[in-house]
Protein backbone atom coordinates (compact mmCIF):
# COMPACT_ATOMS: atom_id res chain seq x y z
CA UNK A 1 0.00 0.00 0.00
CA UNK A 2 1.87 3.55 -1.25
CA UNK A 3 0.63 6.90 0.83
CA UNK A 4 1.47 9.86 -1.07
CA UNK A 5 3.11 12.50 0.88
CA UNK A 6 4.62 15.77 0.44
CA UNK A 7 7.30 16.94 -1.12
CA UNK A 8 10.67 16.91 1.72
CA UNK A 9 8.46 15.33 4.22
CA UNK A 10 8.57 11.83 5.88
CA UNK A 11 6.72 8.85 4.21
CA UNK A 12 4.04 7.63 7.25
CA UNK A 13 6.08 4.50 7.62
CA UNK A 14 9.30 6.10 9.27
CA UNK A 15 7.68 9.23 10.60
CA UNK A 16 7.06 8.44 14.55
CA UNK A 17 4.42 11.51 14.61
CA UNK A 18 2.36 10.05 11.85
CA UNK A 19 2.34 6.45 14.25
CA UNK A 20 1.18 8.87 17.23
CA UNK A 21 -2.02 10.29 15.25
CA UNK A 22 -2.67 6.91 13.83
CA UNK A 23 -2.48 5.02 17.14
CA UNK A 24 -4.41 7.61 19.14
CA UNK A 25 -6.91 7.74 16.39
CA UNK A 26 -7.30 4.26 16.77
CA UNK A 27 -7.06 4.19 20.49
CA UNK A 28 -10.04 6.70 20.29
CA UNK A 29 -12.26 4.91 18.22
CA UNK A 30 -11.75 1.70 20.05
CA UNK A 31 -12.52 4.44 23.38
CA UNK A 32 -15.86 5.55 21.79
CA UNK A 33 -17.30 1.88 20.98
CA UNK A 34 -16.69 0.78 24.57
CA UNK A 35 -17.83 3.98 25.85
CA UNK A 36 -21.30 3.38 23.89
CA UNK A 37 -21.21 0.11 24.90
CA UNK A 38 -20.81 1.13 28.75
CA UNK A 39 -23.48 3.86 28.28
CA UNK A 40 -26.09 1.04 26.81
CA UNK A 41 -25.56 -1.52 29.15
CA UNK A 42 -25.19 0.74 32.41
CA UNK A 43 -21.70 0.43 32.84
CA UNK A 44 -18.37 2.14 34.18
CA UNK A 45 -15.82 2.50 31.30
CA UNK A 46 -13.64 0.51 33.68
CA UNK A 47 -16.25 -2.21 33.38
CA UNK A 48 -15.64 -2.57 29.90
CA UNK A 49 -11.67 -2.65 30.26
CA UNK A 50 -12.25 -5.15 32.70
CA UNK A 51 -14.24 -7.64 30.91
CA UNK A 52 -12.19 -7.28 28.01
CA UNK A 53 -8.77 -8.06 30.28
CA UNK A 54 -10.84 -11.09 31.27
CA UNK A 55 -11.39 -12.60 28.39
CA UNK A 56 -8.00 -11.73 26.75
CA UNK A 57 -7.06 -13.90 29.89
CA UNK A 58 -8.89 -16.67 28.81
CA UNK A 59 -8.66 -16.35 25.26
CA UNK A 60 -4.54 -15.56 25.17
CA UNK A 61 -3.61 -16.88 28.08
CA UNK A 62 -5.23 -20.02 28.64
CA UNK A 63 -6.21 -19.23 32.24
CA UNK A 64 -8.88 -17.43 33.81
CA UNK A 65 -8.05 -13.80 35.17
CA UNK A 66 -7.81 -13.11 39.09
CA UNK A 67 -8.81 -10.28 40.88
CA UNK A 68 -5.33 -9.87 41.40
CA UNK A 69 -4.22 -9.55 38.10
CA UNK A 70 -6.54 -7.50 36.94
CA UNK A 71 -5.78 -4.79 39.80
CA UNK A 72 -2.27 -4.81 37.72
CA UNK A 73 -3.51 -4.88 34.40
CA UNK A 74 -5.96 -1.64 35.30
CA UNK A 75 -3.49 -0.16 37.75
CA UNK A 76 -6.51 -0.19 40.35
CA UNK A 77 -6.85 -0.52 44.04
CA UNK A 78 -8.39 -3.96 45.44
CA UNK A 79 -11.40 -1.90 46.24
CA UNK A 80 -12.16 0.07 42.92
CA UNK A 81 -11.57 -3.51 41.20
CA UNK A 82 -13.94 -5.25 43.94
CA UNK A 83 -16.18 -2.65 43.34
CA UNK A 84 -15.74 -2.96 39.26
CA UNK A 85 -16.46 -6.95 39.60
CA UNK A 86 -19.01 -6.40 41.72
CA UNK A 87 -21.03 -4.26 39.29
CA UNK A 88 -20.26 -6.60 36.51
CA UNK A 89 -21.32 -9.72 38.54
CA UNK A 90 -24.92 -8.04 39.32
CA UNK A 91 -25.37 -6.76 35.83
CA UNK A 92 -24.78 -10.60 34.96
CA UNK A 93 -21.44 -10.56 32.71
CA UNK A 94 -19.16 -12.34 34.97
CA UNK A 95 -18.89 -14.88 37.34
CA UNK A 96 -16.41 -15.99 40.37
CA UNK A 97 -15.21 -19.45 41.49
CA UNK A 98 -13.01 -20.45 43.65
CA UNK A 99 -10.09 -22.54 42.50
CA UNK A 100 -10.22 -26.10 42.98
CA UNK A 101 -6.95 -26.90 44.45
CA UNK A 102 -6.27 -23.22 46.20
CA UNK A 103 -9.71 -21.85 47.71
CA UNK A 104 -8.11 -18.68 48.17
CA UNK A 105 -7.88 -18.04 44.53
CA UNK A 106 -10.85 -16.66 42.72
CA UNK A 107 -11.24 -17.17 38.99
CA UNK A 108 -13.00 -14.30 36.89
CA UNK A 109 -15.26 -16.11 33.89
CA UNK A 110 -17.12 -13.84 31.11
CA UNK A 111 -20.52 -15.44 31.19
CA UNK A 112 -21.60 -17.22 27.82
CA UNK A 113 -24.75 -14.73 27.39
CA UNK A 114 -22.80 -11.90 28.65
CA UNK A 115 -20.42 -12.88 25.77
CA UNK A 116 -23.15 -12.97 23.36
CA UNK A 117 -24.50 -9.80 23.81
CA UNK A 118 -21.32 -8.23 23.28
CA UNK A 119 -20.50 -9.91 20.01
CA UNK A 120 -23.40 -8.50 18.82
CA UNK A 121 -22.95 -5.09 20.03
CA UNK A 122 -19.04 -5.27 18.98
CA UNK A 123 -20.25 -7.20 15.02
CA UNK A 124 -19.75 -3.65 13.45
CA UNK A 125 -16.08 -3.35 14.87
CA UNK A 126 -15.54 -6.59 13.95
CA UNK A 127 -16.44 -6.20 10.13
CA UNK A 128 -14.67 -2.84 9.88
CA UNK A 129 -11.38 -4.79 11.14
CA UNK A 130 -12.29 -7.44 8.86
CA UNK A 131 -13.21 -5.23 5.81
CA UNK A 132 -9.35 -3.44 6.70
CA UNK A 133 -7.98 -7.05 6.95
CA UNK A 134 -9.00 -7.53 3.74
CA UNK A 135 -6.96 -4.91 2.01
CA UNK A 136 -3.41 -6.60 2.95
CA UNK A 137 -1.53 -9.31 1.81
CA UNK A 138 -1.12 -12.16 4.59
CA UNK A 139 2.51 -10.86 4.44
CA UNK A 140 1.75 -7.68 5.15
CA UNK A 141 -0.64 -8.40 8.01
CA UNK A 142 2.20 -10.42 9.97
CA UNK A 143 4.13 -7.50 9.69
CA UNK A 144 1.19 -5.25 11.18
CA UNK A 145 0.78 -8.20 13.45
CA UNK A 146 4.61 -8.36 14.61
CA UNK A 147 4.46 -4.03 14.49
CA UNK A 148 2.02 -4.32 17.01
CA UNK A 149 3.44 -6.99 19.39
CA UNK A 150 6.31 -5.55 19.23
CA UNK A 151 4.85 -2.25 20.53
CA UNK A 152 2.75 -3.78 23.13
CA UNK A 153 5.62 -6.03 24.41
CA UNK A 154 7.96 -2.06 24.82
CA UNK A 155 4.44 -0.07 26.19
CA UNK A 156 4.32 -3.23 28.90
CA UNK A 157 8.16 -2.47 29.70
CA UNK A 158 7.74 0.89 30.80
CA UNK A 159 5.77 0.18 32.77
Amino acid sequence: MQHDTAEGSESPASDLQAYAVLLRTLNGEFNRIAHTFAQAHGLHATDVHALAAILDASVNEGRPMTPSRLRERLNLTSGAVTACLDRLERAGHISRTRDDADRRVVHLHYRAGARALARRYFSPLARSTEAARQRFTPEQLETIAEFLRALNHELAREH
